[in-house]
Parts: C-alpha cells; structure tokens; sequence
C-alpha cells in the first residue's frame, strides 16, 4: 500500500512555486535508542494553519518515502501557504501499528508544543494522509489528548475488523495476511480473539461526537482499500453528527488517478476549515 504521486499530475496543481523554507529532521521524540523526526515546510506567506503530513505506506515511513511523494507534494499544501510538517513514523514490522500510532500522537502533540516556533494557530491544526498515512491521522483524529482541528484522509484503511464485508478482518485477505505481525495478531488465534484487537486498531471504533471535521476521499476502483472502508466511516460519522464529507473518485485506484485529485480535495477541505 505505499502511495506513490505523479510528479507531471502534481506539477498541473500550481504554476508557480512560492519561495518555502524546508527544515529537514526535526526530531520530535526519542525512544528505544532511536530518534523520530519531521521535516518542516514553511510558505514566503504563511496563513498561519498548519498540515501535519503522515508519510506511510503498509505502516512503512522513511525519508526515502519523501523523496518518492517529491517537492510537488508540498506545491500542494505550501502554495496554499500552509505550514506542513511531513512526519516519519517507525516503520512495521520492528514497531506495532499500535506504537505507530503513538508516535503520530507525540509528533501532533510537539507540533501544538511548538506552535509559536513555527507561527502558527493551535485552533489551526489539520492531518492528512495517504493510504495508512489516512489510517494514522484518523486514528489521531479520535485521540482526545492531541486534538485536531480537521481531517482529510485519501484511500484509508477504517475498519479492519469488517474487511469488505461484516465479521471478515483485514488479515483474512491473502494479499494482507503479511500484516498479521506488524498489528500484533496471533497467527494461531482464532478470529474470535483477533477482532477485538483488529477493533482496537480501526479508526471507526473512536468515532464520537468531538471527531473533528473530516474528509474521507475514496476510489471506487481501488482493489487494495475497499470503497466500503470509505463507505463505513461516512456512515459512522453521519451517525455520530461530525461534519464530513465523502468525496469518491469516478475510476480511482489505490494509486496517482486517487491520490492526486484526493490532495487537491483535501487543501480545499482544509482551506474551508482551518481559515475561515
């Protein structure tokens, strides 16, 4: 599932890059010997709104994934004159999911620590990301103790306890099974003691009526993330009373023809929901 951008379809979503400063390895916590950082992405004109990006594909987060989502990914965002923050989590199967999830957690929290450094409002602070970079922010977008403000997810996983279809768990899928280590699942566990863990790790289970305003963007031709994942949350969130919105996009695959029109939706989104 790692989410690769077009450079040539990005490069059509501004005519003229503003000038940015980018400050790379901002080390936003420290555990087990290892430190976790974020690149930092300040627009010549900043609205004083911040983006927090979450890099991951498969649960997977390196500086080389930056490299792949290249300087258009950032066009996005920072011509709009946001401040991003590209965060970089540990990667699986060395970290569980649930670490992972924690992770993005510190780095939310040390971005609202450091809102005066970077100039910008902490009633300002969205998360975004691609594929279980969707997954982590919507995971992040329940978490209480680091609040956002909006969500905008492309093509996330949100109930990986009802895979497609009702009581089928994520793992179950052939194509998904290598996943059983990195969400800490017992291979010889029944599926009776392994949906309630999938429950745990499904952004669906935290909805409540303090979710922040969400955007959930979908293919409906995707074949790694079902559309019903989409589907489901829109449900949930309607149920709830959260403001959302679902945008599915005609002949969208787990891939450019997704994630491309999927960032320019969520910088509208985040336009309308952090600036206004």
């Amino acid at each position: 599932m790692s989410p690769r951008l077009s450079i040539g379809l990005l490069s059509l979503l501004a005519t003229v890059a503003s000038a940015q400063t980018h400050t790379q390895d901002v080390i936003y916590m420290k555990a087990g010997g290892t430190a976790f950082t974020m690149d930092v992405l300040k627009p010549a004109k900043p609205n004083k709104a911040a983006v927090v990006f979450v890099v991951s594909g498969g649960w997977i987060s390196d500086h080389s994934m930056l490299k792949s989502y290249g300087p258009d990914l950032e066009k996005v965002f920072v011509d709009g004159g946001f401040t991003v923050f590209e965060v970089v989590h540990g990667a699986q199967p060395r970290f569980k999911v649930a670490e992972i999830v924690e992770q993005v957690r510190t780095a939310v929290r040390f971005v609202r620590a450091h809102a005066a450094d970077y100039g910008i409002d902490t009633n300002r602070v969205g998360v975004s990301g691609i594929s279980t970079g969707g997954h982590l922010s919507l995971m992040i977008a329940g978490s209480p103790d680091s609040p956002v403000n909006a969500v905008a997810a492309i093509a996330p996983p949100t109930d990986l306890a009802n895979w497609g279809k009702p009581a089928f768990v994520f793992t179950d899928d052939p194509q998904l099974a290598m996943f059983v280590p990195a969400l800490g699942f017992d291979p010889k566990a029944p599926q009776n003691d392994v949906a309630p863990l999938a429950k745990q790790l499904s952004p669906i289970t935290y909805v409540n009526a303090k979710y922040p305003p969400t955007l959930i963007i979908h293919g409906d031709s995707d074949k790694v993330v079902p559309l019903q994942q989409a589907r489901a949350m829109d449900h949930a969130l309607a149920k709830a009373g959260v403001e959302h919105k679902l945008e599915v996009i005609p002949g969208g695959g787990h891939d450019d023809t997704t994630f491309g029109p999927g960032l320019m939706k969520a910088l509208q989104w985040f336009k309308a929901k952090l600036l206004m």
